[in-house]
């Protein structure tokens, strides 16, 4: 097991997020366990901070997402929300800034180059679970659970809804979206909405170890891989089809491919020069 010193550490241990060093990995925990890592206004803007960051970081290759204490993340943070309802506006325009910034947020982690992996312990529900679904990959502890439970309180989960629909098939979405129900871990992984499930105590390790696997490859390669992942994504199958053959066609031309077919050919290990 990787244990970090706290020097690895990069911000205060009262913060509400936290970053670590892990090789070519950055940890970010999510600290609010005494509000269930409930996404704050201070939360959205300290994610979007470090994504930010990680973005122009040529030394990391791979994000891992996880949270201190027993749950992964509750969401919004609905007594921030409904604190503002004495606004003179009803909160209107708090909320869509609150919608608009956590939107962002999801969608950097999506523009990130690096692969984003999450790697939760516990129960992820309503923005925690799009949380969860806007990473790029997620490993859970059989103890975790994931719901979109907005409908049992007037509010229905529509920008959840957007990452969870683009993870896992339509009638498992709108099952979750209309009922509120939680989905156990094995549920998860089935439909898609997570990669594997391991023992309880064992997913953070389990996701720096894949995180570590991933960041062997060509940084260059990963990039161009992501982006193109999620752009054919929204296309047509002939768009997409011209699209990615463009894609192949650059990256073809790019040193690491040339590097990799050559290592193949004379079997040895590539060299990567992320370029």
């Amino acid at each position: 097991m990787n244990v970090q010193s706290s020097a690895a550490r990069t911000v205060a241990s009262d913060s509400v997020l936290l970053r670590e060093t892990n090789g070519p990995i950055a940890v970010l925990t999510l600290n609010r366990a005494g509000a269930r890592n409930s996404l704050s206004e201070a939360l959205i803007g300290a994610l979007s901070e470090a994504f930010t960051t990680i973005t122009a970081d040529k030394a990391v290759r791979a994000v891992v997402l996880t949270a201190n204490g027993s749950v992964f993340c509750a969401g919004h943070d609905l007594k921030e929300l409904s604190g503002r309802r004495s606004d003179a506006d009803g909160g209107r325009a708090y909320f869509a800034h609150i919608m608009a910034s956590c939107s962002d947020m999801m969608q950097q982690i999506v523009r990130l180059p690096q692969p984003v992996i999450a790697a939760v312990q516990g129960v992820a529900t309503a923005a925690g679970c799009q949380l969860v679904a806007s990473c790029d990959l997620a490993v859970a502890s059989s103890a975790a659970k994931f719901a979109t439970p907005g409908v049992d309180i007037g509010l229905f989960c529509s920008t959840p809804m957007v990452a969870l629909t683009r993870n896992v098939p339509r009638k498992s979405a709108m099952h979750m979206l209309l009922t509120g129900e939680m989905v156990a871990a094995e549920e998860a992984a089935r439909i898609g909405l997570i990669n594997r499930v391991v023992a309880p105590g064992a997913e953070r390790e389990e996701a720096i170890k894949l995180a570590r696997k991933i960041a062997s490859k060509s940084q260059h390669v990963l990039k161009i891989g992501k982006e193109a992942f999620y752009r054919q994504l929204e296309l047509s199958l002939a768009d997409a089809y011209r699209y990615a053959s463009q894609v192949m066609t650059e990256n073809m031309m790019a040193r690491d491919a040339e590097e990799g077919l050559c290592a193949f050919i004379e079997k040895r290990p590539p060299k990567w020069e992320d370029r």
